[in-house]
């Protein structure tokens, strides 16, 4: 098997980095089963306190890979019943960082786009490049989620708004709806985060656990874990129905590839 996770570490802090740029670091099942065995490695080991989500290439994750593995099921993607059990497993993945005892900083360059950027919200922070793109365009093409988790960073208008359009939006305007912490030139991305993680590995690791698990707690006890399981349900029948929209950008992608797909949709809202 590849190593499309690789985990490293700088003094107290242990690196994660998706390892697949050849592909924007989509999601497959193989990278899913790897990222989370790095960040549970991540997490045991007791040379450090924080954590750095990372990747290689010139994108963070344009999100689950909808142009083939896992996802081109197509003996059950109309089959409502399989649906649940399937985008679970990817849900828990995504929940990951948040579930884990350190603090996870994301360290975002490039396309952070579906499970990306819903992974990156679920991180404990974030830094972004100035080139990086935030979004969860999959609604275009019939598809929501898994982890509904947007309005829980940015507010209900926004995330509306983002949700339902599939909009994106830049580093900047991130920022500004909270759902990064700082922005930083690309080309001082690595640097800036290492600096940043450094600093906050400065506390005490037992008083960075306690403070996260205090935070998650208080979320869960508002309903927070509950939420993403009954948002996973209602969107998970979705991706089982027989959209108009769906079916011509599944039979566009068969023919001429996801990046002919992506074009034919984006030109419905080109302005």
């Amino acid at each position: 098997m590849d190593e499309l996770v690789l985990y490293a570490t700088d003094d107290k802090i242990g690196i994660v980095t998706l390892n697949r740029p050849s592909k924007l670091n989509a999601i497959n099942a193989e990278l899913r089963v790897q990222l989370v065995d790095a960040l549970r490695t991540a997490d045991a080991d007791p040379s450090t306190s924080v954590v750095v989500l990372r990747a290689e290439g010139r994108s963070f994750c344009a999100g689950f890979d909808v142009g083939g593995g896992e996802a081109e099921k197509d003996d059950w993607r109309h089959d409502g019943l399989r649906w649940p059990a399937h985008l679970r497993g990817s849900l828990a993945m995504q929940m990951t960082p948040w579930g884990m005892r350190k603090p996870v900083i994301a360290s975002v360059q490039g396309h952070a786009l579906g499970g990306g950027c819903e992974i990156a919200m679920l991180c404990d922070l974030t830094i972004a490049a100035d080139n990086a793109a935030f979004g969860e365009p999959e609604i275009r093409f019939s598809d929501v989620g898994p982890a509904v988790v947007m309005p829980y960073i940015i507010g209900l208008k926004k995330a509306r708004e983002l949700l339902y359009f599939g909009d994106t939006i830049d580093a900047e305007t991130a920022l500004r709806l909270g759902m990064v912490n700082r922005v930083v030139p690309l080309a001082e991305l690595r640097e800036v985060t290492l600096k940043y993680a450094r600093r906050l590995a400065l506390i005490a690791p037992e008083a960075l656990y306690a403070a996260k698990l205090a935070i998650n707690r208080g979320a869960d006890a508002g309903g927070f874990h509950n939420a993403m399981n009954a948002g996973l349900d209602i969107v998970a029948p979705l991706y089982a129905a027989r959209t108009e929209v769906g079916q011509r950008f599944n039979e566009i992608t068969r023919k001429d590839g996801l990046g002919a797909a992506l074009k034919w949709r984006a030109a419905h809202f080109a302005e």
